[in-house]
Order: structure tokens, then sequence, then C-alpha cells
């Protein structure tokens, strides 16, 4: 189960430095790949806006 980040994301690039394993890529909204997302949630711990939701 994969991690998920929401329309509310900025863009900050917060949750980029957090993952371990690089499932974030960068956008207007940041995505996450679920093949790749190990459901760690260190990106949803760090997300000023609280973007990034257990899927």
């Amino acid at each position: 189960m994969a991690y998920l980040i929401s329309d509310d994301c900025t863009a900050c690039g917060t949750c980029i430095d957090e993952c371990p394993v690089e499932a974030i890529s960068e956008g207007d909204i940041y995505k996450i790949d679920p093949d790749i997302c190990t459901d760690c949630g260190s990106c949803a711990d760090v997300c000023p806006v609280e973007a990034i939701h257990p899927n």
C-alpha cells in the first residue's frame, strides 16, 4: 500500500528529501510511484500542508 499526494500539494519539496527510496517525483503536484513506495510514512510526517495520505 503506497502513499498518495493530494491536490493540496504546494510542491514545496520537503517530502522528496525525506523519501529513503526516491519514490517521489517533482511536478506541479508531486507524485509517489506506488511500485517503489515502501509505505514508511516519512513523507507524510514532514508535509507542511498534510497533503500526503495512505492509499
